[in-house]
């Protein structure tokens, strides 16, 4: 399926459930108990998208206010979730310093591609910023590392939870009550397609993270430059 369908059809099929109130809330945001942890690949996109993004944000927040909004430093696209994030997982169960020198072996063949954000798409659970990578550099990485990973005796969990096929930032999360479900879709509706910028996807970071992705719970393992 082309991934703008994909994300046309995650969107219709999240419409009725939003316009209803029906909203799929998170109840870990806030938890200091959350102790779910993972491992992941993403790159971050360039400043002046998440300054476009951040701007459109605050029309959501006008209305939604107690929602969770993703601030700059913590929106990412998702390469490959290595080891998902799980309850009580430790730095020290595993040996970065492998995962690192695994990573290399494949990225190092990978040149910088381009990609794009433009429009909004939606689940039960939140609102995605929709990602188009320009060319098959994102896709074959992906294959590469699942195939480096079946052929290994590292721990991974890639796929287990779902595949990821697409390219999108996930930006806002429900976690209370929808106060005005009719502006929300207003907004979903008026930034749809909305062009919010592309970049170069330049550089890659193998990071320890929480569930969200927050700036504070992250450790950076590693760092790749892509070069052509």
């Amino acid at each position: 399926m082309p991934l703008q369908a994909t994300y046309d059809a995650l969107r219709q099929a999240a419409l009725p459930r939003l316009g209803r109130g029906e909203a799929e809330l998170d109840p870990l945001i806030d938890s200091p108990q959350d102790t779910r942890r993972g491992i992941t690949l993403l790159a971050r996109p360039s400043a002046p998208i998440t300054a476009a993004l951040a701007e459109m944000m605050a029309e959501f927040q006008l209305t939604e206010p107690a929602q969770y909004y993703y601030p700059p430093t913590d929106i990412h696209l998702t390469i490959l979730s290595i080891i998902s994030c799980y309850p009580d997982f430790k730095l020290h169960e595993i040996n970065p310093a492998s995962y690192r020198c695994a990573l290399r072996q494949i990225i190092q063949f990978i040149p910088p591609f381009r990609l794009t954000y433009q429009g909004l798409t939606a689940s039960a659970s939140g609102i995605l910023a929709q990602g188009f990578p320009q060319g098959k550099e994102l896709e074959e990485l992906r294959t590469d590392i699942r195939n480096l990973f079946q052929d290994s005796d590292l721990q991974q969990s890639i796929d287990k939870r779902y595949s990821i096929q697409t390219a999108h930032s996930t930006i806002i999360r429900f976690k209370t009550p929808l106060q005005n479900p009719a502006k929300l879709l207003a907004n979903l509706k008026k930034y749809e397609r909305h062009f919010f910028g592309t970049f170069e996807v330049n550089k890659l970071e193998l990071v320890y993270n929480d569930w969200y992705q927050r700036a504070r719970n992250t450790v950076v393992l590693d760092e790749y430059l892509l070069s052509r």
